[in-house]
């Protein structure tokens, strides 16, 4: 018997819902939508990352196997593979790309005197280049092999906290050839 709150609703409380809220009416995320609001989709998609789903298929199986609880991590009604897949195409990206400042916003001002074990003053920055897998079917443009597609994705990382610098300014995404 259930007698708390999930673990995924508990780390979801640490997000800061009425900024969300804020950025989802500033970009208009949530107009014209009666059934998957962006929190849904956004819970959804950390859902996904925080347990490796690899799929919108595998992300509605494992989700679906939540059923009673699902309500209780934050969701009002079953999360569909189709209307997630519409959410991820038709939202507008903004809404989630001000939300990641905010995130790094906030974790910058935690670490801020974080020692890092060297004798520095100054900050201490890492460049880190990493290649997402892509489907290829979904992503045709994105050439890696003759088998698979990717994208390299470049950061600059603050190694106070491990956290991106500036999401705008230091984050690019290339060819991963």
């Amino acid at each position: 018997m259930n007698t708390g709150k999930t673990l995924f609703a508990q780390l979801m409380d640490f997000l800061p819902w009425s900024s969300f809220t804020r950025m989802v009416d500033r970009y208009g995320g949530d107009q014209r939508v009666r059934v998957f609001p962006c929190a849904a989709q956004y819970r959804a998609m950390a859902f996904a990352q925080l347990t490796y789903r690899d799929s919108l298929r595998d992300i509605e199986t494992c989700l679906s196997v939540h059923g009673p609880k699902l309500y209780h991590m934050g969701f009002r009604e079953p999360v569909r593979r189709a209307t997630l897949a519409d959410a991820n195409e038709s939202r507008d990206w903004r809404i989630y790309a001000a939300l990641a400042q905010s995130l790094i916003g906030q974790a910058r001002t935690l670490y801020a005197g974080e020692d890092l074990g060297l004798e520095l003053e100054n900050t201490v920055y890492a460049f880190d280049s990493t290649t997402i897998d892509l489907c290829m079917t979904m992503f045709p443009w994105a050439h890696f092999r003759t088998t698979k597609s990717a994208v390299k994705l470049h950061t600059l990382l603050d190694l106070r906290g491990n956290i991106p610098s500036c999401a705008f300014r230091w984050i690019a995404i290339t060819d991963s050839v």
